[in-house]
């Protein structure tokens, strides 16, 4: 699968249009971690704990748009965007979403 962020693609003609793709993940924290991340917070620097948590979590959204995709007989995604917002008090949503086309 053939993704971009931008509009087109340089090297491939877009000959069908599918749709909009969507996935996405909500992840909560965890007492163990947040401990970590709350010490951490004493001294600075980055709160590596809650980096690995995003990333993991927009890998599954990543994914998720995919397989979207794919159901939809795409072999591209162009304009992919991610967002991401609280849901509840420690708890946060990514979504990626962008449109699925077919390619020469």
């Amino acid at each position: 699968m053939k993704i971009t962020t931008q509009d087109k693609f340089v090297e491939e003609d877009i000959i069908e249009t599918l749709g909009i793709v969507q996935g996405s993940s909500i992840r909560s924290r965890n007492v163990g971690k947040d401990i970590m991340a709350g010490l951490r917070s004493i001294i600075g620097g980055e709160l590596i704990e809650y980096t690995k948590l995003m990333a993991e979590s927009r890998e599954q959204a990543l994914d998720r748009m995919i397989a979207d995709a794919t159901e939809k007989g795409a072999n591209g995604v162009v304009g992919l965007r991610f967002s991401t917002s609280a849901v509840m008090s420690g708890a946060a949503e990514i979504l990626v979403y962008g449109t699925a086309v077919k390619l020469k």
